[in-house]
């Protein structure tokens, strides 16, 4: 089994009264991590993607939801963006039924945040579970063998079934693909078109690393720009993809609205666009090298709750540092190469924002930035 990094953090707050709410995409791992928290208590599961739990919840009212309850002490709720009023229900139960917890996994932010942040404010706890991290698999089976696994997990990625199993890596990611990328999408949003879906997240998959533009996206998708803004926020909301912004604050070339954006799994990346060809064989080794980095730096700083704000920068003139953090107002700038070479950070950058360091990140040193 391989010990999840929020364990510890969830499991801190196993006993004060308020809610837990755990999101991420179906098959990280969540009910997995649950389980493996609740241990020999006797909790009460209930899964949203049940009807007849759907049903249950359907006109609650405080005799209700005790009655559903009865005696447990702890109630997890799979699912629980399938559930209409499911922030309601689970106010009712933090606020108004002593000792009870409540522990609920959604694998749609955008729907479950719209159904819980209001009713739930100041009675919640929120964490995301990713799939697998670099450092947890170096937690699990030390920092060598992981790095012996470096070419592999940035073909394959991080899915718990695509770690646990050896062989069938591009069967299983399609399978993985076909049953997420999509399914949710469409059926909450409705979307009449799924192909100019597809086709967006082709298009994306074939952008990583490079600055996006909404007016092209529209031009090899087929729909106009404010559909395609629309469709990328319900990638992010359902954690397919992330947003990069660009760093802008006083120099007049400077790109002041662009966004790179990356994929939070480069095997579901390859996956979209079927490419698995070895890394040194690759025109886009640099690109996925850089996906793999900053979505496992995400990771990392998320499970160590550091917080900043992160961006890349570029000027007109192509000057370009590929990604920035800020922390409490320190910037920390790194470039990402896939081999080790002689690096000068340009002078531009660091003349006008005196940066707290600079690094390159490249395959000989990239244990340190994730870990």
């Amino acid at each position: 089994m391989i010990t999840r990094i929020l364990d510890k953090i969830v499991l801190a707050k196993i006993k004060d009264k308020k809610a837990i709410i755990l999101y991420g995409p179906r098959q990280v791992g969540k009910t997995t991590l649950v389980n493996e928290l609740m241990g020999n208590e006797d909790a009460l599961w209930l899964n949203g993607d049940d009807a007849d739990t759907r049903l249950l919840f359907q006109d609650t009212s405080i005799s209700k939801l005790k009655n559903i309850i009865g005696q447990k002490k702890i109630v997890v709720i799979d699912e629980a963006q399938r559930i209409e009023n499911i922030g309601i229900s689970i106010k009712t139960i933090t606020d108004r039924i002593k000792d009870v917890k409540v522990i609920a996994t959604g694998s749609s932010s955008f729907d479950l945040a719209n159904k819980i942040n209001e009713p739930l404010t100041g009675r919640k706890w929120e964490y995301q579970l990713y799939p697998i991290s670099f450092e947890e698999m170096t937690l699990h089976h030390g920092l060598l063998e992981e790095l012996r696994n470096l070419e592999t997990r940035m073909l394959y990625g991080y899915y718990p079934e695509i770690v646990t199993n050896n062989g069938g890596e591009k069967e299983r990611l399609k399978t993985l693909a076909d049953s997420y990328l999509y399914k949710d999408i469409l059926v909450w949003e409705k979307i009449q078109k799924p192909e100019k879906l597809e086709k967006l997240v082709q298009a994306l998959a074939f952008q990583i690393g490079s600055e996006v533009s909404y007016l092209e996206l529209s031009q090899i998708c087929g729909i106009d720009k404010e559909t395609i803004e629309k469709y990328i926020q319900i990638l992010e909301r359902s954690f397919i993809v992330f947003r990069l912004n660009s760093f802008s604050r006083n120099i007049r070339n400077e790109l002041k609205k662009s966004r790179k954006i990356y994929f939070y799994d480069c095997g579901i990346r390859n996956a979209v666009i079927n490419q698995f060809s070895p890394i040194e064989l690759r025109m886009d080794k640099g690109a996925l090298w850089e996906n793999f980095l900053i979505a496992e730096r995400r990771k990392f700083n998320h499970y160590h709750q550091n917080y900043c704000n992160t961006y890349f920068w570029r000027t007109s003139a192509q000057q370009e540092i590929d990604y920035i953090e800020e922390f409490d107002g320190n910037l920390n700038a790194y470039e990402f190469k896939w081999q080790e070479k002689k690096h000068h950070f340009t002078s531009t950058f660091v003349k006008n924002y005196s940066p707290q360091s600079t690094k390159l990140i490249h395959k000989n040193n990239f244990e340190e930035f994730l870990q």
